[in-house]
């Protein structure tokens, strides 16, 4: 597969005081036509991540149509889990509701940060998100002691399944982090089971961090597209016939840093999505997001 680079589409630049930089972890929502919200995570002065959005058109995505007067989600209150800052994790839609969940940052001592996933729900297509809990949803536990992050979720059959990120250690340097992809599910998306199924593994020795999956399925397989680093981040590609065990492909993830601009030193957190028989992905560029968002299409 070959994805067409259609270019940066936004980055934050101070529009308010929570929105002064970045525009990091993009997810897409269809609106109406060919509208599509981009929820995404801006940083203010004290780096602290706010999930917003904009709005944009398909047909000329580079033109915002709207920009979020407010934060969807600020960061928590003091002592919670996302004291320290809300990033985007993903959306979905289920009998009416929206289902936003979020990576909550709390800042560490001995270690950089230790994050959580959190859920706000919507009632309806413009409804405010709210917090299910003042506690995560799925927070450090037996099977992910070290901290967890970026979640993506589908629906199928009554069970909610998740993807995201589990560290399986920590080190002295970021470099020892070893933080990889497992695999849960949930009878109502509130409450889940983590029994520590590792869906993705590094490839070699070189690679220490995966993030921000994002799984699409097709009539014939699930397909991932994600994150992954050694010296830079690189958009890998991944299929499994279950959604739990998988093989990567990343010769095949078809897009890769542009060779000068905001994405020439690296490409990272995807979303992929599909609008009228096209396929498209929203990706970050250089330093994970302060370079903005930008859009590719999938060529047939």
């Amino acid at each position: 597969m070959e994805w067409k680079k259609l270019g940066k589409v936004f980055c934050a630049g101070g529009e308010y005081p929570w929105m002064l930089t970045h525009a990091a972890n993009p997810v897409a929502e269809w609106r109406y036509a060919n509208v599509y919200r981009v929820y995404f995570s801006a940083r203010d002065k004290d780096r602290r991540a706010h999930i917003c959005y904009v709005d944009i058109d398909l047909r000329n995505p580079q033109e915002i149509l709207e920009v979020s007067e407010r934060p969807v989600i600020a960061p928590g209150q003091l002592g919670t889990f996302d004291d320290s800052g809300t990033s985007m994790g993903c959306l979905v839609q289920q009998e009416g509701k929206r289902y936003l969940y979020y990576l909550g940052w709390n800042l560490g001592v001995t270690v950089p940060w230790r994050n959580s996933i959190g859920l706000a729900v919507s009632d309806g297509p413009d409804a405010p998100f709210d917090r299910v809990s003042l506690a995560p949803v799925l927070d450090r536990n037996h099977e992910d002691p070290f901290s967890i992050s970026y979640p993506w979720v589908l629906v199928e059959n009554g069970i909610w399944r998740m993807w995201y990120g589990s560290n399986l250690s920590w080190g002295t340097r970021q470099e020892e982090m070893n933080h990889l992809f497992k695999y849960a599910e949930s009878r109502d998306g509130v409450k889940w089971n983590p029994e520590g199924k590792i869906a993705l593994r590094f490839k070699d020795p070189s690679e220490y961090a995966m993030s921000k999956p994002t799984v699409v399925r097709d009539s014939d397989l699930y397909r991932m597209w994600y994150s992954y680093r050694g010296a830079a981040y690189r958009i890998g590609y991944a299929e499994s016939p279950d959604g739990v065990a998988w093989t990567r492909y990343d010769d095949r993830a078809g897009i890769a840093p542009s060779e000068s601009g905001w994405d020439a030193e690296m490409v990272c957190y995807p979303c992929v999505f599909d609008h009228e028989g096209q396929r498209y992905m929203l990706y970050n560029g250089s330093r994970y997001g302060d370079t903005g968002f930008g859009l590719a299409v999938l060529e047939r």
